[in-house]
């Protein structure tokens, strides 16, 4: 064996290394291309041999020869007298066309090699869309959430309100259902809740029990007109069923709200449906829940009492400003009248900017704001979530605002009391008692 031979052994085929070449033109080794084997001396090079390869085991067929012991291949020469075209060449057996170089299988979208003409560009799929059936889907998936949030919402608030049993009684002789809705709504001064060092920085005094600072009679009809909110002058000269004539806030220093809701039915001959009540530490954080609220202040206002300072114009107010401005009594020449107008203008502007989607859609504010709410306020034990949220929407449709008509004054508790203008407050209270708007005479006296 010479050392090709023994070389050639070693070797294994296909490594990529060219092989030594044979001396005796026989078969070269299974790893060499059949392109490049040359045509064996004597025989036809494009016609196999016609028996087994040397070195084929006795009785093997053309299968079972080894693969380094094939016949070799080649190209049938071109006929004599024709050149082969340039760049022409065999593609699969078959010649092609064409002059540039065979580009081999790979992707569509890689660039063209040096020298070859682009291909066409490849054609990209356009992009899914959602179908109508996904965005349903996704849409119904939202609303579900909501309404989950909602109603979950709905009764945690309802859960946290506390409810005054009895307030609502009925008692002998009481006016009977009329039409439309009103509420009751009693501004105490309760300073239950805060603590020494709060009381001294709202200047609400040490005073002990709990008496009304404001009262509001709040009507919403059955139709479409606007809502109605009518101050009480907590001064007014009443008669309190059993006790006398006396000034209205009496009523609830002695017999609490019950007392209070059956001497305004009393008097005013209006049908009392619900019954919220706040305290000064509920009025404040309702006010610092929603950050604060823009009142325009229509005269400069210094009330060491009251602990209030402020200058004339639009201003945002925070809790312990706004409280400061509600119970102030300087300015005006009639300075309850003038109290009132403030706490109705507060109230309204609070409504407003609470019911607003910049407080109710933002999480942040509207849970604050919830349980703020839940925690200051206190109603009759009928009232739910549901009665809140239409006292609300109520007030955030701009109510027509006014006070009791008045004139004069009189004793009446041991002290000087607001005397009600008689005609002009019955004109006011039936126009409520029966659903109807107030005459607007009665809201221009005012």
């Amino acid at each position: 064996m010479s050392e090709d031979d023994r070389t050639r052994a070693m070797r294994s085929p296909g490594d990529g290394r060219p092989l030594p070449p044979r001396t005796d033109g026989g078969p070269l080794s299974g790893g060499a291309p059949a392109h490049q084997r040359p045509a064996m001396p004597g025989r036809d090079a494009s016609r196999p041999p016609s028996g087994p390869p040397p070195g084929a085991r006795p009785g093997a067929g053309p299968e079972s020869a080894s693969t380094h012991l094939l016949p070799a291949h080649s190209e049938p020469a071109p006929p004599s007298g024709d050149a082969p075209r340039p760049g022409a060449g065999r593609v699969y057996g078959r010649e092609r066309s064409g002059k540039s170089p065979v580009r081999p299988l790979g992707r569509r979208d890689e660039p063209p090699g040096p020298g070859e003409p682009p291909g066409p560009p490849r054609p990209r799929s356009p992009r899914k869309r959602p179908s109508g059936r996904t965005i349903l889907k996704i849409v119904a998936a939202v609303v579900a959430v909501l309404l989950v949030a909602t109603v979950g919402l709905f009764f945690w608030i309802n859960s946290r309100l506390a409810g005054i049993e009895g307030v609502l009684d009925n008692y002998p002789g009481r006016v009977a259902d009329t039409p439309g809705t009103n509420w009751l709504l009693v501004g105490s001064d309760s300073r239950k809740g805060l603590s020494a060092a709060q009381r001294r920085k709202l200047a609400t005094g040490r005073a002990a029990g709990q008496r009304t600072d404001s009262m509001m009679l709040l009507h919403i009809p059955d139709g479409s007109d606007r809502p109605t909110l009518v101050s009480l002058p907590r001064d007014s000269a009443v008669t309190i069923p059993g006790k006398g004539r006396n000034k209205l806030n009496a009523a609830y220093a002695i017999g609490g709200p019950k007392l209070l809701v059956r001497t305004v039915e009393t008097v005013t001959g209006v049908h009392v449906d619900h019954y919220m009540e706040i305290g000064f530490a509920g009025f404040v954080g309702i006010v610092d829940a929603i950050g604060g609220v823009e009142i325009d202040v229509r005269a400069a206002v210094d009330d060491p009492k009251a602990g209030l300072k402020l200058k004339k114009g639009r201003q945002v107010l925070n809790g312990s400003q706004a409280l400061g401005y509600v119970r102030t009594r300087k300015g005006g020449a009639l300075p309850d009248f003038e109290r009132t107008k403030r706490q109705r203008q507060f109230l309204g502007a609070v409504v407003k900017k609470a019911a607003g989607p910049g407080v109710l859609l933002n999480p942040f504010t509207s849970i604050p704001l919830a349980m703020s709410a839940t925690d200051a306020v206190t109603v009759d034990s009928d009232t739910g979530a549901l009665d809140m949220l239409s006292l609300g929407l109520a007030m955030g449709d701009s109510p027509v605002t006014t006070v009791v008509p008045f004139g004069g004054n009189e004793i009446a508790g041991g002290g000087s009391a607001v005397k009600w203008d008689r005609t002009r407050a019955l004109a006011l209270f039936d126009a409520l008692k029966n659903d109807k708007p107030v005459p607007q005479e009665i809201l221009d006296a005012n």
